[in-house]
């Protein structure tokens, strides 16, 4: 599973929706009457130990949500662990202390998976959000777990994956924002290949502004992009795909919520101010390219929205969305954060669990996760 849930620092969890998603995945297990084993990671402990970064949060509430008491263990391998699994009873859920506490499971070392796998019969792999990550539980896991599997969440993330990016209802729509070119590049060049409309916000839209030759002030640029934003351009017209950057933005005259800011057209952004956010006429012009649309994808923020004098633009994209009538799917960390904070989750179609792994599928590669259980059970039929 994938707990990797935020957590603030009195250890309350802030977001349960990592949780909830696999809940059918577990009540599916139980009904085998099987021992139930959990794993998972939580941040980036770099091997060690870390109290704050402990899974015991997570199985109290899942206590709450199975209405049952899970069993916690302070260790992912070891004797301790195999006695308590070996002494489980039918339908025990037991979940296991953070695998990044080891520096193996990073390191998608062997001996660290085959002690995993020793503990189950069948593995079930349901952490889409790290199935792009070739770690121990992820992938070496699969050459010695005796059958593998994919969990009830892993499937319904690709299949509306699939859905929108192979056989979507068209015009398809895809809205990227976030800070850089260079983490979506691929992304964007795949995109380019199957979308009707690509709309560019964030601080990459200035990466591509500055390629046209405008001056973006003190705006995040990626200077060593600029020709591959000139050739995306290039390449979204000779296929057809009509290409939309911001035409105002929000400035500030500093990254902070105290900062003094301004509507100004692109033209006239100062040199030392920063662009922050897409600006009311964008607004509308993102409004009425997506008024069409009858798929639409959108990973990545428009702004800085964590600060509320730069949130209006990405809050107000989570209004188009929910308002439309197009399915709708969003994946991406921050972009997540926002739909939920707006309260408007539920009028989004898919909301994906995954940020790294929804950006992987963007660019049109397989998931290491997907590739390893492939492989398992081509073998396992062979077998």
């Amino acid at each position: 599973m994938d707990f990797n849930v935020p957590i603030d620092e009195f250890g309350n969890i802030m977001d349960d929706t990592r949780i909830r998603s696999v809940l059918p995945t577990i009540n599916y297990c139980m009904d085998f009457h099987s021992t139930i084993i959990l794993i998972s990671h939580m941040g980036r402990p770099r091997g060690k130990r870390d109290e704050k970064l402990s899974l015991a949060p997570i199985a109290k509430r899942l206590s709450r949500f199975l209405e049952k008491d899970v069993i916690f263990v302070n260790d992912c391998i070891g004797a301790e662990v195999e006695r308590i699994v070996r002494n489980s009873k039918s339908n025990d859920i037991i979940l296991l202390e953070n695998l990044r506490f080891h520096a193996e499971e990073e390191k998608n070392s062997k001996t660290f998976a085959k002690s995993l796998a020793s503990l189950c019969d069948v593995y079930v792999n349901d952490a889409f959000a790290v199935g792009h990550r070739k770690h121990a539980s992820v992938d070496a896991i699969t050459e010695f777990a005796p059958r593998s599997t994919a969990g009830f969440l892993m499937r319904k993330e690709l299949n509306y994956f699939r859905r929108a990016m192979k056989h979507p209802q068209r015009p398809l729509v895809a809205i990227v924002g976030g800070a850089k070119v260079s983490s979506k590049l691929g992304a964007l060049k795949n995109l380019i290949d199957r979308v009707d409309k690509l709309i560019i916000g964030g601080g990459m839209a200035f990466t591509f502004l500055k390629a046209w030759g405008y001056e973006v002030g003190k705006s995040i640029v990626e200077n060593d992009m600029i020709q591959t934003a000139l050739d995306a351009i290039k390449e979204a017209k000779e296929r057809g795909v009509t290409l939309y950057l911001p035409v105002d933005c929000v400035i500030g005259n500093k990254i902070a919520n105290d900062a003094a800011s301004r509507i100004t057209p692109i033209k006239e952004i100062p040199k030392d101010w920063y662009a922050l956010d897409i600006g009311p006429a964008t607004i509308t012009l993102f409004a009425e390219v997506l008024s069409d649309a009858k798929t639409i994808i959108w990973n990545g923020p428009m702004g800085v929205f964590e600060m509320e004098a730069f949130s209006k633009g990405t809050y107000s994209v989570v209004t188009m969305l929910a308002r439309s009538t197009a399915t709708t799917i969003v994946g991406g960390g921050d972009t997540d954060v926002a739909v939920h904070n707006a309260g408007e989750s539920y009028h989004i179609s898919y909301i994906s669990t995954g940020g790294g792994a929804f950006l992987e599928l963007l660019s049109g590669n397989e998931l290491p996760a997907l590739i390893a259980l492939k492989k398992a059970n081509k073998e396992q039929r062979s077998a």
